[in-house]
């Protein structure tokens, strides 16, 4: 009998009940709805979401690996905390990846690239849900990064934004950060168009140490011990 190929699913592109609770915890963490040092209850998980704990505990390997959570002897899985010195050094890491991936892009970009990026950043600058901020962020820098044709260093640069993205949000709210972002945002892309990649990822690097800055004078204060 004939296969109708129209109607086949590619079933290793479907997400698997792992990658559905691991993009639903990794949320919630971005969003605060799990706040540092809270734990993951991996019973509660698995009955949200009617599975065993297998999957469960499949995504939460997956979020350690990207340092979102860290396994405790008696406590499960918790939500990862990080200091000040830990977060400046993570947005270090960034703006030296990042800035590498924009030049080893910049010669290959076209005008859809710029097309593209500018839509992103028009999105951003309009966009008013908080929650969305973040994600349209990620999407204006990472079209900046894809001419690079480094697959796998564009998922380590997306590794190391996942682990601050809750902190990001944290940043663009309380600094009322965003018309910031916007115009740092459009001298990048103007750099870019201008195929001068010294300045592009001198600003590049600017911007992304700066919104370091802003982030750690809005951060509350812990306290101690």
């Amino acid at each position: 009998m004939p296969f109708n190929t129209a109607q086949v699913i590619n079933l290793g592109k479907a997400p698997t009940a792992s990658d559905v609770i691991l993009k639903f915890i990794r949320d919630s963490i971005a969003d605060g709805s799990l706040d540092e040092g809270e734990p993951i209850r991996q019973d509660d998980v698995a009955r949200l979401f009617n599975v065993s704990k297998i999957p469960v505990r499949e995504a939460l390997k997956r979020l350690e690996a990207e340092g979102l959570v860290e396994f405790h002897r008696n406590k499960g899985a918790i939500v990862t905390s990080l200091s000040e010195p830990e977060i400046a050094q993570i947005f270090e890491v960034r703006a030296i990846l990042e800035t590498n991936a924009l030049k080893l892009s910049i010669p290959h970009m076209t005008e859809e690239t710029f097309k593209e990026a500018l839509g992103y950043c028009d999105a951003f600058a309009d966009e008013t849900d908080v929650a969305r901020w973040s994600e349209l962020n990620w999407r204006f820098h990472s079209r900046l990064y894809e001419d690079a044709r480094r697959p796998f260093l564009i998922n380590t640069i997306r590794s190391v934004n996942d682990r601050l993205e809750r902190y990001l949000r944290v940043q663009l709210t309380l600094s009322h950060g965003q018309q910031t972002a916007d115009r740092e945002h459009r001298q990048i892309l103007e750099a870019c168009r201008k195929r001068d990649e010294e300045a592009a990822a001198e600003l590049l690097y600017a911007h992304i140490m700066s919104a370091c800055q802003s982030l750690l004078q809005h951060l509350p204060a812990k306290a101690p011990g």
